[in-house]
């Protein structure tokens, strides 16, 4: 079975992408700001899973960081440094964190982990529903999710033969950060009358990771959200 690295895979959608692989016979490895955190996760998705640190703020330590990870077949990037900022109450410390770890992080993670691709392996990099929807608050989320876009198509030509690609998620209405919030009034805008879920976006991962025609491209799921 393939071996796949998910940086942010401590919670949320990379903690849930991270256990679906595991499930089925995959080998994980989960990365993470703190290393313990990192460490006792992977521990709890299987026991051969491997934790480690890893922060993308800090993209000077992202080699070292990444120094014992093993041969990759698949790389996903979760990770992101999401906090409301407007033009108004500007945040300079905070967008540099945020625009750091989208871009300069995401960037070098592929730049070291490279050497680690076998050869089929691929790419998958999260931006976000903000890129085409901003919101109040989402100055910076919707300038570093768009700039994704510019991203995976350079690395989908520096890194040749293998893919890069980007996925777009809309509102998640089963995962930990919308669950227990009243997204009702959103859920009806929505054709398909409710919010995607998890698992859609596991399966919707697993197809830019699979599919060797997928490259370079901006993949949203948001159950057509988008077309209202």
């Amino acid at each position: 079975m393939s071996t796949m690295m998910i940086i942010g895979g401590t919670d949320g959608l990379g903690r849930f992408i991270a256990q679906r692989h595991a499930d089925r016979g995959g080998t994980v490895v989960i990365a993470g700001r703190d290393a313990d955190r990192a460490e006792t996760v992977a521990k709890e998705i299987a026991p051969t899973a491997l934790g480690l640190g890893l922060d993308l703020s800090r993209p000077e330590t992202i080699a070292a960081s990444a120094a014992g990870v093993p041969a990759l077949d698949h790389l996903v990037v979760t990770a992101s440094h999401q906090r409301p900022n407007t033009l108004r109450d500007f945040d300079i410390a905070e967008a540099i964190t945020a625009v750091t770890t989208k871009l300069v992080g995401y960037a070098e993670a592929v730049r070291v982990l490279r050497e680690r691709f076998t050869p089929e392996a691929s790419v998958v990099l999260f931006g976000g529903l903000a890129k085409e929807r901003p919101y109040p608050g989402s100055t910076v989320i919707t300038t570093f999710n768009a700039a994704v876009t510019g991203l995976v198509k350079t690395l989908a030509v520096e890194i040749a033969p293998h893919r890069v690609n980007a996925l777009h998620p809309g509102l998640v209405g089963d995962s930990p950060r919308w669950r227990d919030a009243d997204l009702g009034t959103l859920a009806e805008r929505t054709p398909i009358g409710r919010l995607i879920t998890m698992d859609e976006i596991a399966d919707a991962t697993g197809f830019l990771l699979r599919n060797g025609g997928m490259n370079g491209h901006d993949l949203v799921v948001d159950g057509g959200f988008l077309t209202r």
